[in-house]
């Protein structure tokens, strides 16, 4: 009987400590972002590739990209494209060169990544009319990296369809002089100011499902350098998810003590407390 006694009482303790635990933690818990990668793959054979994480706390959207082998020292288009109505929009492939001079311009591409959503500035401005604001577009370094990062409020249909948007960078180098001109590809067809290389894309890639704890959460604005440290939910989740433990943890070693304790009385004539 007392052996039966002190089994309950350890089974009892942890998920009692268990229910506590969860209880005082649930209000953080639902402010856990929900977080997405994205692999950016190479278009128009450009060399250009990176990953892409997306976080969405509410209506607060991060975006923290890294992508290599962009032309150095020049300003990059970036956007968020799609559809929030439901459309299956997808990444283009070199078939999508339908005027067939090589290269797959935003024009040809847009048939299948679709219209701009958010255009992924440093600063200002994030609707679709930016889409072109490169004075306001992350910058590569000497080696052709971008780093970027920012956090931005969106709509709630953005919330509800992130799954169908695609991140699309843009800005090719078709002559390998490490600028944008007209010599290597003519114009834009979306702006004749424009060289065409700033505006044809360079990569895309499409949302998949990510482990949150990757994702860097918050902080101001920034773009085109190095994202700043910063705790990220899986910290978070780690603490709460210690928190748990350490109570589960305490209760059965009180349980254990008192299993100890009912054993010495009865050894020693005595009754259970």
């Amino acid at each position: 009987m007392i052996t039966r006694t002190g089994r309950r009482l350890a089974l009892t303790a942890v998920p009692a400590a268990l229910a506590l635990a969860v209880g005082v933690s649930s209000p953080a818990s639902a402010e856990e972002p929900e977080g997405f990668q994205i692999n950016l793959e190479q278009l128009n054979d450009s060399g250009s590739k990176g990953t892409a994480m997306l976080s969405l706390r509410g209506k607060e959207l991060t975006v923290w990209i890294k992508s290599e082998g962009m032309v150095p020292g020049q300003p990059s288009a970036q956007h968020l494209h799609g559809s929030t109505d439901g459309h299956d929009f997808h990444c283009p492939d070199a078939s999508d060169d339908t005027n067939g001079d090589g290269i797959l311009n935003n024009t040809e591409a847009t048939v299948d990544y679709g219209d701009i959503n958010i255009s992924l500035t440093v600063s200002g401005d994030t609707g679709a009319d930016s889409g072109l604001a490169v004075d306001r577009m992350p910058k590569a370094d000497a080696e052709g990296n971008v780093s970027y990062k920012r956090t931005l409020t969106v709509s709630q249909d953005v919330v509800d369809h992130i799954k169908d948007l695609h991140i699309v960078q843009h800005g090719i180098d078709r002559n390998d002089n490490d600028t944008y001109d007209v010599e290597g590809a003519g114009k834009s067809e979306l702006d004749p100011k424009l060289p065409q290389e700033a505006t044809a894309p360079t990569n895309c890639g499409m949302v998949e499902g990510a482990a949150v704890g990757s994702i860097p959460v918050g902080g101001v604005e920034t773009g085109g350098g190095p994202a700043e440290e910063e705790e990220t939910p899986r910290a978070l989740m780690v603490g709460a998810g210690g928190g748990v433990l350490l109570a589960a943890a305490g209760s059965l070693a009180i349980a254990r003590r008192r299993n100890a304790l009912v054993a010495a009385r009865t050894r020693n004539g005595g009754g259970v407390a």
